[in-house]
């Protein structure tokens, strides 16, 4: 799972980007608030938290592996639960998602269908259907809401990569961050991810560590 991304913004286009990292080139698919964010940073290095997912069938043996991008981990956060309304694919979301998304969340969680409405292709009976889905789950994404992902800006590094790492396999962040914290105050010498994540397992299934 590949789940951040660092290097040279080349490209960028209104649903992706290119970012160069060594000599090899990732395309990364954005939404539309992230490209209006990323439109004068071209030739400077950037750092996008990513989620990483196949397109196709897997029937017919085709499958194609893609990456989507974000500014932070809380939106990677609000991308996938916005993506469990029915009817709403990644490929979908992306192109909603136009404004930014404490907008979104606060028109959610208001039960304004008039915002919802205002994004491409979005009528009532959708906007209607995302409310009655998300509404109440997204509080922390909300306008005046705690900034989602505030809590790991004083990790290091390696702590931010072990809890994207674990946040990506589906573990919740509050509970994440806890054991990160308690992992590294009982192993201080711990100072890569790869050491990180197996301890915060040995804790999470209460192995004494």
């Amino acid at each position: 799972m590949i789940a951040s991304i660092k290097g040279k913004l080349i490209k960028l286009d209104s649903d992706n980007c290119m970012i160069e990292v060594g000599s090899i080139g990732y395309e990364v698919m954005l939404p539309g608030y992230c490209v209006s964010s990323l439109s004068e940073k071209i030739g400077s290095e950037i750092s996008l938290c990513t989620m990483e997912y196949y397109e196709g069938t897997p029937a017919g043996g085709n499958l194609i592996p893609r990456l989507v991008g974000f500014l932070n981990s809380g939106e990677r956060d609000f991308f996938v639960k916005f993506i469990s309304v029915k009817g709403i694919g990644i490929r979908k979301a992306l192109r909603l998602l136009s404004i930014p998304i404490a907008t979104v969340a606060t028109a959610i969680e208001a039960g304004d269908d008039k915002v919802l409405m205002s994004l491409e292709g979005v009528g009532r009976r959708m906007a209607q259907q995302i409310i009655a889905e998300l509404k109440g789950k997204l509080k922390v994404f909300a306008i005046g809401a705690e900034p989602a992902g505030q809590a790991e800006h004083i990790f290091k590094p390696f702590q931010t990569e072990a809890l994207e790492i674990l946040i990506a396999w589906g573990e919740k962040r509050a509970e994440v961050i806890e054991l990160i914290e308690l992992a590294c105050r009982r192993h201080p010498q711990v100072n890569s991810a790869e050491q990180l994540v197996p301890l915060i397992y040995r804790l999470k299934q209460g192995v004494e560590v």
